[in-house]
């Protein structure tokens, strides 16, 4: 099971998600080489690290994300609704994620939007990774394709990828029409058959979010370059570890 473990939204199983607590958990499993995170913006353009696109559910404020300025966000507790240990914990600004990981593991950053409601979004990311020259360390991923073709529009050079939960059957054709070179895709969607499509594309696949030990075990059978996104790395070391010894038992 050579498959690459992927850290959804940090180890989320344990800290909060997308926390600062959540990342550093994670990068510190060896198993872990990338870490998936979602991005969207302030109401004054800070690109920030927060999946719902409410502050209802993962901090003890309310209202849109979008409608609320940096300095407001930075007073929220992002933690507490995991733990009392991880109370304080903040929503983090995507540089401060950038800053602690570069050089040490990969990302999947999704950019969190609809339509247009984030037109600043795909440059203001683009930016930051820029100036810290990680540009072939990330992939920008989105269930938006308009955010994706802005991407590349902006920085060819940027690994794009499309995020779905289905099996549509132009799949090979949409991915080459947006020139997306990886896809993020729900894990029952994953056969050998598109594995094989897409490796015939070029396409780097990633399933998400398996958290069960007998499901890794079985889409790693599947194809060991798929990677593996979830909220349980320690899941993902069971089940290598397990694998591994059926294979070298003396």
């Amino acid at each position: 099971m050579n498959n690459l473990c992927v850290a959804h939204r940090g180890f989320s199983s344990i800290a909060p998600e997308n926390t600062m607590a959540a990342f550093l958990l994670a990068m510190e499993q060896p198993e872990v080489q990338w870490m998936e995170l979602d991005v969207q913006l302030s109401r004054d353009g800070v690109p920030v690290v927060i999946h719902d696109f409410t502050l209802n559910r993962t901090t003890n404020g309310k209202g849109l994300v979008r409608e609320t300025d940096w300095s407001d966000l930075q007073q929220l507790d992002a933690g507490s609704w995991k733990g009392k240990a991880y109370k304080g914990e903040r929503v983090p600004a995507l540089i401060e994620v950038l800053d602690r990981c570069c050089g040490k593991v990969r990302l999947n950053i999704e950019l969190k939007t609809q339509g247009n409601m984030y037109p600043g979004l795909p440059a203001a990311v683009i930016h930051e990774v820029r100036k810290r020259h990680m540009q072939h360390d990330v992939v920008i991923t989105s269930f938006e394709p308009t955010a994706l073709v802005e991407v590349k529009k902006l920085a060819p050079e940027f690994k794009t990828g499309l995020i779905i939960d289905a099996r549509p059957g132009d799949l090979a054709a949409v991915l080459r029409q947006m020139n997306c070179s990886f896809l993020s895709i729900g894990y029952t969607n994953v056969d050998k058959s598109l594995m094989r499509e897409m490796r015939n594309e070029g396409i780097q696949v990633m399933a998400w979010t398996v958290d069960d030990k007998t499901i890794m075990k079985r889409l790693a059978a599947i194809d060991p370059e798929l990677m593996l996104c979830t909220n349980r790395p320690d899941v993902w070391e069971q089940a290598f570890q397990e694998t591994s010894s059926r294979f070298f038992r003396p």
